[in-house]
């Protein structure tokens, strides 16, 4: 039988960590290398996002996060020794950008909930 969005999703998230609003607002205030990294589109990201993140759409991800790939986005490449979080709307998406982050060697994590509920429980949210 084929495999659906959500088999993906349900994979992935049994290979990841998944970590709460309040507990990115922690490691935000304790760690000053974290990296945040969006992976909606751009459109999204203009609506508004998480302070300090870097936007890098899924579609691009691996390429973006492989330092030999001429369409690599620096600060993330060079991040395996960061945790990095990653989110997008819901958190679907992001965790299977968290799951190909740690494949490639990443340190990441997967904002559970997304930004929407980021947002919902009244963290910050800036917009471009």
């Amino acid at each position: 039988m084929p495999k659906t969005l959500e088999d993906f999703i349900r994979e992935a998230r049994a290979h990841i960590q998944e970590i709460h609003p309040d507990e990115l607002d922690e490691m935000i205030e304790n760690h000053d290398d974290l990296l945040i990294v969006d992976v909606r589109e751009l459109e999204e990201y203009q609506q508004g996002h998480i302070p300090g993140s870097l936007l890098v759409p899924r579609g691009t991800l691996e390429s973006a996060a492989d330092a030999g790939n001429k369409h690599r986005v620096e600060p993330l490449c060079s991040a395996r020794d960061r945790a990095i979080v990653v989110y997008c709307d819901t958190g679907a998406r992001s965790a299977l950008a968290a799951d190909t982050l740690n494949q490639m060697g990443f340190n990441s994590y997967n904002l559970a909930g997304g930004i929407v509920l980021w947002e919902a429980e009244d963290f910050p949210v800036i917009q471009d």
